[in-house]
């Protein structure tokens, strides 16, 4: 494997993204893996790596590189209350979706660049806070992100600027939103909305309910961890890549 630290040129500044990919084959087929909330760490670094081993250009971008250098958290960050959770709060509150779709027609370029990275089709998967970027960025980009996953997505309906509810059937690629059958940050009342503006929408692919599991079910460091649905989110998130990408 070869794997790379470098900051990405934004309108905004450099965008730390971490990039690996297998060292023989290329090209391959690139990736935008978008972080959750609790932001870059070594457990999504392992992740991106499970998934360049089959065959892809994984990009995972530090999306809070906006608020500084400083923006990658302890432990503890998964603590309310604690001050790495204050702290990560602090940046993750001021997202909003507009300036992410930015930084992804900024990976995209930096990956057309890159003779190990496959012109054409780009994918997009999200976890928490970003399964709405990944959905928006194959609304506002359809013709480049062939497929998109969000991963037990926050709040898919609500009323920011691009929320993905609202610009579905904008997407050309496939798409595949996976809910977690207990989760806060995803209430039942929302998922089958969402459910009914997904099947009125038009677009191409599903809206999955992971029955038992909880928020954040698919990051093994995580104490909701829940193995056959992580390794089912695995199965459900390379077949959409390799139906669409290769």
């Amino acid at each position: 494997m070869i794997e790379k630290i470098l900051d990405i040129p934004t309108q905004s500044g450099g965008m730390e993204t971490f990039i690996c990919h297998p060292e023989r084959g290329g090209p391959y087929p690139p990736v935008l893996f978008l972080m959750d909330a609790p932001g870059i760490r070594e457990e999504l670094y392992d992740m991106a790596r499970r998934l360049a081993t089959v065959g892809y250009y994984v990009l995972l971008p530090n999306l809070y590189y906006r608020a500084g250098k400083d923006t990658k958290y302890g432990a503890d960050v998964l603590t309310h209350g604690s001050a790495e959770h204050q702290r990560m709060r602090a940046v993750r509150t001021k997202m909003t979706i507009p300036p992410v779709m930015d930084d992804v027609a900024s990976l995209i370029a930096y990956a057309d660049q890159q003779k190990e990275a496959k012109k054409g089709p780009v994918g997009a998967h999200g976890y928490c806070m970003s399964g709405p970027y990944a959905l928006a960025a194959a609304a506002r980009y359809p013709d480049r992100i062939a497929a998109a996953a969000s991963f037990y997505g926050t709040w898919l309906v609500s009323d920011a600027v691009e929320s993905p509810h609202l610009t579905l059937g904008k997407a050309k690629g496939e798409l595949y939103i996976s809910c977690a059958e207990h989760d806060d940050l995803a209430p039942p009342d929302m998922v089958k909305e969402l459910k009914k503006l997904f099947d009125a929408s038009g677009a191409k692919g599903e809206l999955e309910v992971h029955p038992t599991v909880h928020h954040g079910f698919a990051f093994p460091q995580r104490w909701c961890y829940d193995k056959p649905a992580a390794e089912r989110h695995w199965e459900r998130l390379i077949a959409l890549y390799r139906r669409n990408l290769g």
